[in-house]
């Protein structure tokens, strides 16, 4: 339901940021690290540090305003 979304902020960030798709049921570690609880989750990471999270099916405004925070 996200995925297009992230697709299209993927392309219009190109060389900003990176996006990247994780499976929880395939990774619960990561799940357990993050402490992700609900699918879906959007992490904003900063030099490999937690920034942001968003959590559920969320308007693309809503991420772009959460990405251009750290930009």
């Amino acid at each position: 339901m996200i995925h297009p979304i992230i697709d299209e902020l993927s392309k219009q960030y190109a060389g900003k940021l990176k996006c990247y798709k994780v499976n929880t049921d395939e990774s619960p570690t990561i799940a357990t690290r993050y402490g992700i609880r609900s699918i879906p989750t959007v992490m904003i990471f900063e030099s490999g540090e937690k920034k942001d999270a968003v959590i559920g099916a969320v308007p693309k405004s809503t991420l772009t305003t959460c990405i251009e925070r750290f930009l």
